[in-house]
């Protein structure tokens, strides 16, 4: 039986931690699905524009909208979606490990990665197949792994990656590496990386995880050892993913109100994939603040409770013996 919750969020940018963060507070089970942490902030290491920050990191700031909603109790499920549908308990989202339910659903996805399109990928996404180095990077300490991808974002993510693993393959199809220059030299200078260019994946090996890749090479084909494979392809809109359930405009944009409702009953959507005309980290942030409040509300009044259009009150975090974290309302 699929696993139930409150809240399905789809997406982990800053528009989907922001709803995730203000659901979590809410005391609503909340469920984050996402291919990746951060999304196309990840792609710039310099953010002036967010309030109290001069400059601060996509990387790094994403990294604390992720730590403060896991700290109210958000869960992750690193994955895919596939199909979005209706059923008795709200909505069944089935992504490629497993189904899950849930009474209220946000979108908040923007872009999502791009597949690599060859044969394995899909077979072993979440078996060694992944599409954020910040993720799952941790999962293959001292392993041999690839980061297929050009560009910087690539490089970020061989970069963090590089201090975690035995091997580190960079492959990428041009004739020399491509990337922000100082991160290569500093890659480029290090005994566990190595880079592998003129090449694509043709397709991912494995088993019942990933064992090797099978390179289109100048020369011909080669085999590669590799635990795991990291793709860094850039990010494409998938709306149609929910085109029978919510309204679209003509950039395939989901279509909202001002309290982010989609006028499908129990769906809000709320960041990039909104026909919000600005987008911007900060825009999206607030966009998730409301479409989680707007959740929020709408369960309310479902279960007949009252409603509300703050989140001031107190909750104060405790550690406990075991250093695990516990929350306290007031």
């Amino acid at each position: 039986m699929p696993k139930q919750y409150d809240v399905i969020i789809v997406g982990g940018a800053s528009a989907g931690l922001s709803a995730a963060l203000y659901t979590s507070r809410q005391n609503l089970k909340t469920l984050v699905v996402t291919k990746d942490i951060g999304g196309q902030a990840l792609l710039t290491d310099s953010v002036q524009n967010y309030p109290g920050f001069k400059n601060i990191g996509g990387f790094e700031l994403l990294t604390k909208f992720q730590e403060q909603a896991t700290l109210y109790g958000t869960e992750f499920l690193y994955d895919e979606v596939l199909n979005i549908s209706k059923n008795d308990e709200g909505f069944l989202v089935k992504s490629y490990s497993q189904e899950i339910t849930s009474e209220v659903l946000i979108l908040a996805f923007g872009k999502t990665p791009r597949d690599l399109g060859v044969p394995g990928e899909n077979e072993f996404k979440g078996k060694g197949v992944s599409y954020c180095a910040v993720c799952d990077g941790p999962l293959f300490k001292s392993k041999k792994v690839a980061v297929v991808g050009n560009g910087d974002n690539a490089i970020e993510a061989a970069s963090y990656l590089s201090s975690l693993v035995s091997n580190l393959y960079i492959i990428q199809s041009g004739d020399k590496p491509r990337g922000d220059e100082e991160t290569l030299n500093a890659l480029k200078s290090m005994k566990n990386v190595e880079f592998i260019t003129g090449s694509t994946v043709n397709s991912i090996l494995g088993e019942k995880s990933v064992t090797g890749l099978e390179l289109k090479t100048r020369n011909g084909k080669k085999e590669l050892d590799a635990d795991a494979v990291f793709i860094e392809m850039g990010y494409i809109a998938r709306t149609d993913l929910v085109k029978d359930l919510v309204e679209l405009n003509k950039l395939g944009e989901v279509v909202v109100d001002k309290f982010c409702s989609t006028g499908q009953e129990g769906i809000f959507a709320c960041g990039d994939v909104t026909d919000t005309p600005y987008k911007q980290v900060v825009i999206s942030a607030g966009q998730g603040a409301i479409a989680a409040l707007s959740a929020y509300n709408y369960i309310q009044k479902k279960r007949g409770r009252p409603t509300s259009k703050t989140d001031w009150k107190s909750v104060r975090i405790q550690k406990d013996e075991k250093s695990d974290f516990k929350l306290s309302r007031n």
